[in-house]
């Protein structure tokens, strides 16, 4: 064995013994091999430092790598994913198939999520493709094929964005893990389903996944797996814009994450909270979380998300944006008036939207009176009802310039009233561009 490298994970060894020996997963490399140590790998470090140089009996491959992954995970919940990503491929290079290819699967799985966020493509492209073939490999070698290998399967399909293929697996894997009586497999494979769910729009199944994933974890106590289930659930309930729920499960996943001593999630839960309150018309709070969470991550590293914080701030406050239009929330945002609400001006806000959506393009009374009231246009009835209404809009979202004139929104013609075209607006809901690209359909809260 290379002395460097022996030395390399003494040191890796004695971070461990400094505290931090107890988060080791004894079994992640599989079974112990014939040579290795039985007991915790920082003993190797005890006999190394005593010895100087061990020998083939005290620390072998297994060892080595059982440690390197260990230091991985560690790093990797503390958001350091460079140091993470380091400590992995070490583990990667002291694995053996096929003793350790479930091994190989989990560090593969945490090396395409730490390279999804860091944006980098080719890579992330790399290890999916060692882990296509590494199913197939798997499927031809194993003599019954367990819920391991399901639940890998549907991992591998979740890859290349095949949902449906990928949700057939994640179900035999939730089969095989009943019948195997394996509860860490079937509070994975629940996660992943809900996940599936919430991948192709149903939010009702995703949740019935997550309620049966809450029953199980009040029995095995995986507190990772409880934030990624409450974040998954805040996510969840801010698509069906339940915005309480959205709140409450944002702060859980929050809470669950810090007894932990887990950080690489909270700028992805301060991101969610500002979402929510994006939707429910707050945009100075939204815009206060995104803030936060921008200055609370390693922008070098986390670009998917610091990508994805960047966009949210500049599509609520960009300075060239004269409205931003919330149909949902009926609220406007007017960049010189601040926010305006709606909530009881039902007939106005129509009046808005229809003008705003077609810029340029006149709409006469006979049209007004059938859009918006739904009538047959009279001039004894809808004459007034129109000049007054628009009256009323205009004096909300036209804010008066320097010399006390107002900037025409809403502008009256021969043929009627059209949308002053060159006013810039936005509407909710409606990105910019597509930014929230996800490599290999993969964030770092999914399941490994």
């Amino acid at each position: 064995m290379n002395l460097t490298v022996v030395i390399d994970v003494a040191t890796n060894l004695q971070l461990i013994l400094l505290g931090e020996s107890k988060m080791m997963d004894q079994n992640i490399m599989g079974q112990v091999g014939s040579g290795s140590i039985e007991s915790d790998p920082s003993l190797a470090f005890l006999k190394f430092n005593e010895d100087l140089i061990p020998s083939a009996d005290v620390l072998n491959t297994y060892d080595i790598g059982r440690a390197f992954y260990n230091l991985g995970k560690i790093h990797y919940d503390k958001s350091d994913l460079n140091a993470a990503e380091e400590n992995l491929l070490k583990a990667l290079k002291c694995t053996e198939k096929p003793r350790d290819t479930f091994s190989i699967f989990k560090i593969l799985g945490f090396l395409i999520r730490i390279a999804s966020e860091k944006l980098e493509d080719e890579k992330a492209g790399s290890y999916i493709s060692n882990a296509e073939e590494l199913i197939e490999e798997l499927s031809t070698v194993l003599g019954t094929l367990t819920a391991e290998y399901f639940y890998n399967a549907g991992i591998v399909k979740n890859y290349s964005g095949n949902f449906e293929e990928a949700k057939e697996n994640f179900e035999l894997a939730y089969k095989k893990a009943k019948e195997e009586n394996e509860p860490e497999v079937l509070a994975k494979t629940l996660l992943a389903l809900a996940i599936n769910c919430y991948n192709r729009k149903n939010f009702e199944g995703a949740l019935d996944y997550l309620n049966q994933l809450s029953q199980l974890l009040k029995i095995i106590k995986k507190s990772y797996l409880s934030g990624a289930m409450y974040l998954f659930s805040a996510k969840i309930y801010l698509e069906m814009d339940l915005h309480e729920n959205a709140i409450h499960y944002f702060k859980k996943a929050n809470e669950t994450l810090q007894e932990k001593k887990c950080w690489n999630l909270y700028g992805y839960i301060l991101l969610g909270k500002g979402a929510v309150h994006k939707r429910s018309g707050n945009y100075e709070k939204a815009l206060l979380y995104y803030q936060l969470g921008l200055e609370s991550v390693d922008t070098q590293v986390f670009k998917r998300l610091t990508t994805l914080l960047r966009n949210e701030i500049e599509d609520v406050n960009d300075s060239s944006v004269d409205l931003y239009l919330d149909r949902t929330n009926r609220k406007v945002k007017e960049k010189n008036l601040g926010t305006i609400d709606f909530k009881h001006r039902f007939v106005l806000l129509e009046i808005l939207f229809l003008l705003a959506k077609n810029p340029g393009q006149y709409y006469d009374k006979e049209h007004l009176a059938k859009s918006i009231w739904k009538d047959e246009y009279n001039p004894l009835i809808h004459d007034k009802l129109i000049y007054t209404s628009v009256s009323r809009l205009r004096k909300l979202i036209e804010p008066k310039n320097d010399k006390g004139e107002k900037r025409k929104y809403i502008i009256r013609g021969k043929d009627g009233y059209t949308f002053n075209p060159m006013v810039k607006i936005r509407f909710h809901m409606e990105s910019k561009t597509n930014e929230d690209k996800i490599i290999g359909n993969v964030e770092l809260s999914s399941p490994v």
